[in-house]
């Protein structure tokens, strides 16, 4: 499978030039950017541009899990190495031997690891829990971060000597904020790539209120946010009701205190996930609307000159128009004669 990293801004050309030079080096490589500029999506074509691209690569949310579940899962146990251990499990790093190990949020890594990780990438050794021999592996590891190391290091909360190790090579993913000459292609991106992912025949282009939006937004949760927001529209969501929520979010972004605008809303406040028939049918339904509204704009609103542009007969027109709430202003006062121009 291809991947793509999407922009023509100075900097993306930039990783792109740098991902070519590193990819086949056995150099460690961290990644360091905020939450959804894309890091996942370079370590992944690092792994596809490198020689190890046929061989695994393994991806380990360092954030996701405690202490001692992490430790098992990156460097597997011995049968009895606690209770529950009825068998020997290989960890993630064995799995990705000539591969790639990604440790995504590696600033989220207790300090009680760390020292274990370090060992790993000095030595290319490790003894797995509760066992008592070296388990030899040869892995690029990558990594990610959102935190400033740095930092975390002056407060004692990363080891300066496992830094050092990881940020061999560094590569720094800017906001999107501060490539704003990306947006309208990643948009254009997004739209494909959900209609594609939801077989639709035919997708509307963004509004123009929709584009100057985005271009003054400063997107605090950056292309993922971006690709949120385009399937949000696609599947139905109003424009006007996405660009009021984006002003109230900038002047919330003004207002809020940094730390008060992380909290994340609570989860039983969240609604539940549509299915993907259901987003495919509010997807179908919102261009439907669009494309009939495009047609009797064009046509003056004679219905049966839109229906011949769709390709659909009068009476098809008439019931799509009724199901999707379709009616020009004044048409109340209309006869039905008139209407049917």
């Amino acid at each position: 499978m291809e991947h793509h990293f999407i922009g023509n801004a100075p900097s993306i050309c930039k990783i792109r030039e740098l991902i070519k030079l590193v990819s086949d080096t056995p150099f460690s490589v961290l990644i360091s950017g905020e939450t959804g500029t894309g890091k996942e999506v370079v370590a992944r074509l690092l792994h596809y541009s490198s020689c190890r691209r046929r061989e695994r690569f393994i991806k380990v949310n360092c954030a996701a899990l405690p202490l001692t579940l992490l430790e098992s899962e990156l460097f597997g146990y011995e049968k009895g190495a606690f209770t529950g251990a009825d068998k020997s499990k290989p960890g993630k790093f064995e799995l990705a031997s000539d591969g790639v190990i990604f440790l995504d949020e590696i600033g989220d890594m207790p300090i009680l690891l760390q020292a274990k990780l370090l060992e790993v990438i000095q030595c290319g050794k490790f003894v797995r829990l509760g066992g008592t021999t070296d388990v030899s592996v040869n892995t690029w590891v990558i990594s990610s971060t959102n935190h400033n190391l740095q930092e975390d290091m002056r407060e004692s909360l990363f080891r300066e000597d496992l830094y050092y190790r990881l940020n061999v090579i560094n590569i720094q993913i800017p906001p999107l904020r501060e490539r704003r000459e990306d947006i309208g292609l990643l948009a254009n991106h997004f739209l494909e790539r959900y209609g594609r992912e939801l077989k639709l025949s035919y997708y509307p282009c963004l509004p123009d209120e929709m584009n100057r939006m985005f271009m003054t937004y400063p997107w605090p949760g950056n292309v993922r946010e971006l690709s949120s927001t385009v399937l949000r529209f696609l599947i139905g969501e109003p424009p006007e009701v996405i660009c009021s929520e984006m002003e109230i979010g900038m002047k919330e972004e003004g207002d809020s205190p940094a730390d008060e605008r992380e909290k994340p809303v609570p989860i039983g406040n969240q609604p539940a996930s549509p299915t993907l028939l259901e987003i495919k049918a509010r997807a179908t339904k919102n261009i439907e609307r669009q494309a009939i509204l495009r047609a009797l704009k064009n046509t003056g609103w004679k219905k049966r000159a839109a229906a011949r542009m769709l390709r659909i007969s009068h009476k098809a027109l008439y019931y799509k128009m009724e199901d999707l709430g379709i009616r020009r202003e004044g048409d109340g006062a209309r006869s039905r004669k008139g209407d049917a121009d």
